[in-house]
């Protein structure tokens, strides 16, 4: 039973399609009566492509911690092995293969990020019947020579059958594949066959891009085990405008890891959530129930303008991933630029960072800088006529204070902690100026 805050949902895999999260399974209804059974022990797989997880690993992430929290045993492998070769899954071209030093690292950033996910024994107690399990196919697949290989898994695949899988097909119709990617399938069919050995796992769970891969691992168990298993996998997410998930506004990836990705810029993404998808990522991506859901939705729709959605969905996923402390901080930044509350109130980190994600202007620290001079030079205005005409008009605010007369030097008393002032046009349109260079790493810093 999936418990939360003494609610009860009763059957996980009907509560998985409420929520829109399956998009394949080999065969429903026999996984029904495996789950019927607990605990079962489910894996997911992440290769250490980067030194961080995406938003777009959050949906399978979390499909592990919803079976956790139904009574059942997940499993989080780190594909220390996998990520030296490069799935071809759902790509047009190979990946530049890494170094096994940058994989190794990036295998113990990412392996700390799915922790804080699920939940494990602690220190020396006895892991009970649903402790979640960090695996790294590294350990089993480093072992394994060439000879190995080829004998004892080669011989299972018909070549045949692998060239029909999609993934396989997509690739040689965009210009062909190498045979380090052709043999991926294979290396993740024996991750699949391990865990069923080493932990009794009979699941694995991915996005739907990896359903061939999937179903290649519980062929593979049949041939060799003689035991059946299942697969399942989620939608691969799109925005309503087509949008590839997680993007964020500079086209590079929405990181889990407060260091690539600020947790204001995280919130920002979410507040600015197109309002056909809100109820789709409130269903995929968040713990509330339907009623819950239901009537955030209810809400919306009532006031479109307030953006309820949007600013519940921020809350919930910039809390899941940098806790309550770093989202009330966030709120309150982004309070604090639009006007809603005191820019002096906030402290420097929280500021420095938020300020990293609006146009800016670094300035030197001798400088004594006009209004005027600092409009233009951010961007907010082409000209010092058209500033000027905005100020005469009440649209220009400097810390939230509103500006008439822009060609006077900003009083030094004016810069926030000593360092930053933030300009505003209107209601929306934000910049800020820093004296020197803005430290992003100190700024984005959580301890």
């Amino acid at each position: 039973m999936l418990v939360r805050d003494n609610r009860v949902v009763t059957d996980i895999l009907s509560e998985l399609a409420w929520r829109g999260l399956i998009a394949q399974s080999t065969d429903i209804d026999a996984l029904r009566n495996e789950l019927s059974k607990p605990p079962l022990s489910v894996y997911c797989g992440f290769d250490p492509t980067a030194a961080s997880l995406h938003v777009g690993h959050l949906v399978p992430l979390l499909i592990l911690r919803r079976f956790q929290l139904a009574g059942h045993r997940p499993i989080a492998l780190a594909g220390g092995a996998t990520g030296m070769i490069g799935d071809p899954s759902g790509r047009s071209s190979e990946r530049v293969l890494q170094t096994m030093e940058v994989i190794a690292d990036n295998v113990r950033h990412i392996s700390r990020q799915l922790a804080r996910f699920l939940e494990f024994t602690e220190g020396d107690s006895e892991a009970g019947p649903t402790s979640a399990q960090l695996a790294n196919n590294l350990d089993w697949l480093a072992p394994m020579s060439a000879i190995g290989f080829l004998r004892d898994l080669g011989k299972h695949f018909p070549v045949n059958a692998m060239l029909a899988k999609d993934s396989v097909r997509s690739r040689l119709d965009a210009g062909g594949l190498s045979y380090t990617e052709f043999s991926y399938m294979v290396l993740q069919s024996f991750d699949f066959l391990e865990l069923f050995r080493r932990e009794g796992c009979v699941l694995q769970v991915g996005g739907s891009d990896q359903w061939g891969n999937i179903t290649a691992g519980i062929d593979l168990i049949r041939r060799v085990e003689g035991r059946s298993a299942h697969g399942l996998t989620v939608p691969l997410v799109t925005s309503a405008t087509g949008e590839k998930f997680g993007k964020s506004t500079g086209g590079g990836s929405l990181w889990l890891d407060p260091a690539m990705t600020s947790p204001y810029a995280f919130y920002q993404y979410w507040i600015n959530a197109d309002d056909r998808d809100v109820e789709q990522y409130l269903k995929m991506l968040t713990f509330l129930t339907r009623p819950e859901v239901d009537e955030v939705v209810a809400e919306s729709a009532e006031r479109p303008h307030a953006r309820i959605g949007q600013r519940r969905l921020a809350r919930e996923l910039t809390t899941l991933v940098h806790g309550s402390e770093e989202t009330a901080a966030v709120e309150k930044a982004s309070a604090a630029l639009f006007g809603n509350s005191e820019l002096a109130a906030l402290d420097e980190r929280t500021l420095a960072s938020a300020l990293t994600e609006i146009p800016r202007l670094d300035v030197d620290p001798e400088a004594e800088p006009s209004m005027v001079e600092l409009l233009t030079g951010t961007g907010l205005y082409s000209s010092r006529g058209e500033a000027r005409r905005a100020a005469a008009q009440g649209g220009v605010y400097l810390n939230n204070v509103k500006v008439t007369d822009v060609d006077v030097p900003v009083a030094s008393d004016a810069w926030l902690h000593g360092r930053f002032l933030v300009l505003r046009h209107g209601k929306r349109r934000l910049a800020a100026v820093a004296r020197g260079a803005v430290d992003v790493g100190r700024a984005r810093d959580t301890g």
